[in-house]
C-alpha cells in the first residue's frame, strides 16, 4: 500500500483533518531546549509525525510496514522510525513525554490490551496518549446490515449472518468484524475501551466522535477515490456538521471514530516493565530498548 498510502479517499480525508486539529489542540507544546519526546505509534508514512514534529517534540515512529516507514523516514528526516510491534515496544519504561496512536491502528493489533499495556509503559508519569480506535456501536453496522439484507447492495462483503451477529449479545464487549480491502478489524465499545485503558495505567481525560453525521452515507461509498458532484456537495455539509458534533455527547456517541485523550497516572498500575495480570496476557521483563536517535532497526 506505500505508494498509494497518501491518496486519501473521502473517508480518511476528513478522518485526518479532524484529527489533525484534536491533537494540536489536546497535547502540550513539544517545548524548546530540552525537547519532549513523542511517539507515534502505527506511524504509516508519518501523518501525526508531522504534527509532532510542527508541536516542537522530538518524535519517533513505529510501524510493521517496511515500506511505510521508508516514506516516512524520506518524508520526516528530524524523525527516529523503528520497524516492530505495538504489542512489544522496544523502548524504556517512561521513555516518552506523549503518545499518539491513530489511523485506527489499535484496530489491527491481534491483542489490543498488550499494545495498550506496552504504550502505557513506555509514557512518563503524567504523560498524555491519544488514541484514535474504530467503535463498535455506529449507524456503519446498520448499513452493513441493510446492504446485506439487500444482496450486499453497498459492497460490505457480509453475509445476512455475519452482520446480524456484529449486533448481538454481550453489547458491551468489542468485536472483530471483516470489512472489504482490510485485514480483520476489531470494533470497541468504550466500556471495553475504558477498562484497557484502565488496566494500562492510563485515565481518560476526553474524548470525542468522528464519522457521526458523515455516516449518514454509507462508510463503502466514502471509501472510493472521489465522490460525485451532488454528493460531495452533501458530505461538505455533513463534514461541517460532524466537526460541530465531535466534541458533544451526541459526538461521541454516533462517531464511527472514538478518540479519547487519556493521561498516564502518576503511581497506578503493575510495576514498571510488567504487563497487568490476565489470561492470554504475559507479563514480561522490561527488554534493553534502543536510543531514541539510535539508527532504525529492521525487525525490532
Amino acid at each position: 500500500m506505500a505508494a498509494s498510502y497518501d491518496e486519501l479517499e473521502p473517508w480518511y480525508e476528513h478522518l485526518y483533518a479532524v484529527l489533525g486539529g484534536l491533537l494540536r489542540r489536546a497535547l502540550p507544546p513539544g517545548g524548546a531546549g530540552e525537547r519532549r519526546l513523542a511517539l507515534d505509534a502505527g506511524c504509516g508514512t508519518g501523518f501525526q509525525t508531522a504534527l509532532l514534529l510542527a508541536l516542537g517534540y522530538r518524535a519517533a515512529g513505529i510501524d510493521l510496514s517496511p515500506g511505510l516507514l521508508a516514506v516516512a523516514r524520506r518524508r520526516h528526516r528530524d524523525a527516529r522510525f523503528v520497524r516492530g510491534d505495538l504489542q512489544a515496544l522496544p523502548w524504556r519504561d517512561g521513555a516518552f513525554d506523549v503518545a499518539v496512536s491513530c489511523g485506527s491502528t489499535l484496530s489491527f493489533v491481534e491483542d489490543p490490551a498488550r499494545a495498550l499495556g506496552e504504550l502505557g509503559r513506555v509514557l512518563r508519569p503524567g504523560g498524555h496518549l491519544v488514541l484514535e480506535v474504530e467503535r463498535r456501536w455506529t449507524l456503519d453496522l446498520a448499513w452493513r446490515l441493510a446492504s446485506a439484507l439487500a444482496g450486499d447492495r453497498l459492497g460490505y462483503g457480509a453475509t445476512p449472518a455475519e452482520a446480524r451477529q456484529a449486533l448481538a449479545r454481550p453489547l458491551g464487549r468489542g468485536i472483530w468484524i471483516a470489512y472489504p480491502g482490510y485485514p480483520p478489524l476489531r470494533l470497541f465499545t468504550r466500556r471495553e475501551l475504558d477498562g484497557f485503558l484502565a488496566r494500562a495505567g492510563l485515565v481518560p481525560v476526553r474524548a470525542w466522535g468522528i464519522h457521526g453525521a458523515t455516516n449518514l452515507i454509507p462508510s463503502t461509498i466514502l471509501h472510493r477515490p472521489r465522490l460525485g458532484a451532488r454528493l460531495a456537495r452533501v458530505y461538505a455539509g455533513l463534514r461541517r456538521l460532524d466537526r460541530a458534533l465531535a466534541g458533544t455527547v451526541l459526538g461521541r456517541a454516533t462517531g464511527n471514530s472514538l478518540v479519547v485523550l487519556a493521561r498516564k497516572a502518576a503511581a497506578a498500575g503493575p510495576p514498571p516493565g510488567v504487563g497487568p495480570a490476565r489470561p492470554g496476557y504475559p507479563s514480561r521483563p522490561p527488554s534493553a530498548p534502543p536510543a531514541l536517535d539510535a539508527p532504525a532497526q529492521e525487525g525490532a
